[in-house]
């Protein structure tokens, strides 16, 4: 019984539409989904209904970019009620920072030569929420890269040429306002937290849970987080991070929870 919580369709990232999405969650035996697509709740529009026809059960899901004393972090909300105005707001003013920093990217990319049209990269995606990985889709076609992580590792990850980090976001912001849409909160992949970062006083900030197992990280590495989750009282979640084609040495369903863990977190589940 495995239920992958982390997971982006063409609502934001991935390569997969909602319905494609919950289909190979069918195919892959994954008894659960969360959409967890970055800044939008849009998947759900069609994933609800998809997931009752093909008994999936789905959890309300998405993934908020974050800042804290100077650091980036992701957090995962999960369980939300999807017509909250306050989640809904929130998608907005990312949407907004997200175009704001995608034209501030592909102004340093056109200072390298690599001329990038702002009104044909935000046609081509059917998504409100484009970000990094468009821009790289679009260098790769341009023939500007040989592949979307040579864009990545040249020029658009932290800390390259082009990357520009974008106006942040307060945890406690985004925690408040998903506690206040009746949902709970999650630290998104702790694996990936640099090492700078000041983990005491992150887990000092009211979470309600940890995303111990993730992607491809063995079921070893996650005994620190795990030891975390139980030291703190804190919920369970796992997933694969599958964005489909853009990254496909992750499969779906490569880090999962279990039904009681899923049960634990969707106390109003979707289907």
């Amino acid at each position: 019984m495995k239920a992958d919580l982390h997971c982006h369709s063409t609502a934001s990232d991935g390569t997969l539409s909602p319905r494609e999405l919950i289909l190979l969650a069918k195919a892959q035996n994954l008894f659960g989904l969360s959409i967890t697509d970055h800044d939008t709740i849009d998947a759900y529009a069609t994933a609800v209904s998809v997931a009752q026809e093909q008994g999936i059960r789905l959890g309300s899901g998405i993934e908020f970019s974050c800042e804290h004393l100077g650091h980036s972090i992701h957090i995962l909300g999960y369980d939300y009620l999807l017509t909250d105005p306050g989640i809904q707001d929130l998608c907005k003013r990312h949407q907004v920072r997200r175009m704001d920093r995608n034209r501030a990217i592909l102004e340093q990319l056109a200072k390298r030569g690599f001329v990038i049209d702002e009104k044909h990269l935000f046609g081509l995606a059917d998504t409100k929420t484009i970000g990094r990985p468009h821009i790289a889709q679009e260098m790769l076609s341009r023939g500007y890269v040989s592949s979307i992580q040579e864009a990545f590792v040249k020029y658009l990850a932290e800390g390259k040429s082009c990357y520009v980090p974008g106006t942040p976001f307060s945890i406690i912001e985004t925690i408040n306002i998903i506690h206040a849409a009746q949902g709970k909160a999650f630290i998104a992949h702790p694996y990936l937290l640099p090492r700078k970062m000041p983990l005491a006083e992150i887990l000092k900030l009211p979470f309600d849970g940890i995303e111990c197992f993730y992607a491809r990280f063995s079921k070893e590495a996650a005994q620190p987080w795990l030891k975390i989750a139980k030291e703190k009282n804190w919920l369970i979640s796992g997933g694969s991070d599958f964005h489909g084609s853009i990254k496909p040495e992750t499969t779906l369903g490569s880090s999962y929870v279990g039904q009681e863990e899923f049960d634990k977190i969707f106390e109003h589940p979707l289907s």
